[in-house]
Formats: structure tokens, C-alpha cells, sequence
């Protein structure tokens, strides 16, 4: 499969320059099965990163670009009426699709942006009492602006928790940042690009995820990280089972791109940022770059089995 996953990195670095780190978490976060959440000040190129892995992974895909007045009905789909038939009937909405690009999720209302909870967390949606269940696989892919910007909406922490990881890419690198001011445009390669997997190898992606190998000393260490942000005064609430299952899955992924059926501290250490950076709170820590400081301290605070 390692053919496979460079092929992929390859494909997406080619069009957003200078973010193989980036890429690399982000192709990682999807074979692990998660959803990918991209922060970062508009004109950064989350949008582009989000196109590029729809292209790549050969999915259907719908964007949504999320506003302050965009209804749960939207995104969800609504019952219409049929006069001819004096039925109602249920026009599903953009989210019936394998993958989904919200745009600017966090410029919707707390309550637009519920309407992801159940999908995100079951592959299902309730409507109209009735439950429908998503495609499979299904990917939600959101961009959000920083929250200090105007018109925007914090997400709560249980929409944050849905997401496996969070990224930011940041400004490019000097020569990444020329070659787009003499002319290289990645949006003109988006359309160029040609999907890399078919549905049947991203799923067995996703299966050679779930099968590579965590020690019990290697578990020990993940475990022990956990208790820290339980414990330590520093952080205001610590990691959820749910967060920890999460970290072990992307460790899994990491893994596997660097082509090893088996986990080391150094995977665990990689995504990190990634995985906790939205996860976890400090009583003098904010956002941003002051979460990886919190991080950081989580890591050199424990050491290493």
C-alpha cells in the first residue's frame, strides 16, 4: 500500500506547495476513518487542500458553503409536498454524499451546525422521524476562519470532538510563495486532477489502519499521556475516552504512511498538534499556536517507556 499513499501525497502536494506535513496528517486523518477540520485566516488555502483530497479519493463529493442564514433543511434535506400525489416527499440534501466540504463551517449559526452532529458521530441522519442512513464511506471535511474574525460562531466542543483532527497550514514558505506570484495557480490543477484511489482501496486503506500493531508498552505510554491532562493542574479538563481512541487511531495512520504495520512513540507524538490541539483546554491558554505550547508540555512531561 506504500505506492498507493505516496501516489496520494504526491497528488495533493503538487497543487497546495510547500505542505507536506499538512498533507500528510490530512491523508491520515481520512484513512483513519476521521473527520478533517482545516483553521486557518482566509487566502490560506483550506479550500484548495479540501478540493484536492476530494479529487484524490475518487468520492462523490458536495461543497456547502456555510452562511449565517443557511438552514438545518439545507444541509439535511426536507419532506415536499406533492400536490399530484398529495404526498409528501423527502428531497435529501447535500449531505447524502461520501464526502462533504462544509466551507466555513463556523459562519452558520450553533444551530446549522448541530445538523453534523449525528452524521458525523452515527453515518446517519434523523428526519422527519424517520432515520436515514449516509453512504459509505462518509467524510466531512469543514474549513473555519478564526473565531476573532467577524461574523463568526464558535464551534462548541462537542462539534469539535467530531473531528479527528484539526489543522492550520499557515503562510507558505518563500520559494512555495513565488512560484504562486510568477503564475502558478493551484486552482487551475485542481481540475486536472485525476482520482488516485478507487473506493474498494480506500477501504482497504482503512482496514490495514485497524490492523497495525500497538505494543502494550506502547499503550502504556498513550495511557499515561491521557492521565496527565486528567491530572495536571494545567489543563482545565482532561482527554475523553473518546479523545484517546481518537489519538490511537491516527497514531495507526501515521504509521502506516511511513510504511510500518506497528506503532512507535514518535507516531503518537506526530499528531499530537493535530488530535489534541482542539481537544484540550488550559487555564492561561487560548488558541492557536498557545495550544501547541500546552502540548508540548504534555509531551516533555511525560517520558517516553
Amino acid at each position: 500500500m506504500q505506492p498507493l499513499l505516496s501516489e496520494l501525497v504526491t497528488a495533493v502536494s503538487h497543487v497546495l506547495l510547500g505542505k507536506d506535513q499538512q498533507v500528510k496528517l490530512a491523508i491520515a486523518c481520512l484513512i483513519g476513518r476521521g473527520h478533517l477540520l482545516i483553521e486557518d485566516l482566509p487566502g490560506m488555502g483550506k479550500t484548495t487542500l479540501a478540493h484536492c483530497l476530494g479529487k484524490v479519493l475518487g468520492l462523490d463529493y458536495q461543497r456547502v458553503q456555510f452562511t449565517s442564514d443557511l438552514l438545518p433543511a439545507d444541509i439535511l434535506g426536507a419532506a415536499v409536498f406533492d400536490k399530484q400525489q398529495s404526498t409528501f416527499n423527502f428531497h435529501p440534501g447535500p449531505i447524502f454524499t461520501q464526502l462533504l466540504l462544509a466551507d466555513e463551517i463556523n459562519r452558520s449559526t450553533p444551530k446549522t451546525q448541530s445538523a453534523l452532529l449525528e452524521a458525523m458521530e452515527e453515518g446517519q441522519v434523523s428526519i422527519e422521524g424517520e432515520t436515514r442512513q449516509l453512504p459509505t464511506p462518509f467524510f466531512v471535511i469543514a474549513t473555519q476562519n478564526p473565531t476573532s474574525q467577524s461574523g463568526t460562531f464558535m464551534l462548541p466542543e462537542s462539534q469539535l470532538d467530531r473531528f479527528l483532527m484539526r489543522l492550520s497550514l499557515g503562510y507558505p514558505d518563500q520559494q512555495s510563495e513565488r512560484l504562486l506570484l510568477q503564475g502558478i495557480d493551484p486552482r487551475s490543477r485542481i481540475n486536472e486532477m485525476q482520482p488516485v484511489l478507487t473506493h474498494q482501496q480506500l477501504q482497504s486503506l482503512q482496514q490495514q489502519v485497524t490492523l497495525v500493531r500497538c505494543s502494550d508498552p506502547l499503550l502504556d505510554y498513550l495511557q499515561k499521556l491521557v492521565t496527565f491532562t486528567r491530572e495536571d493542574g494545567r489543563f482545565t479538563y482532561g482527554l475523553s475516552p473518546r479523545g484517546a481512541l481518537a489519538w490511537l487511531s491516527a497514531a495507526k495512520a501515521w504509521a502506516l504512511l511511513a510504511d510500518r504495520d506497528y506503532v512507535i512513540p514518535e507516531d503518537i507524538q506526530a499528531v499530537a498538534p493535530a488530535v489534541l490541539g482542539h481537544r484540550v483546554r488550559g487555564d492561561e491558554v487560548e488558541q492557536g499556536h498557545e495550544h501547541n505550547n500546552l502540548i508540548d508540555y504534555l509531551l516533555a512531561s511525560v517520558a517516553v517507556i
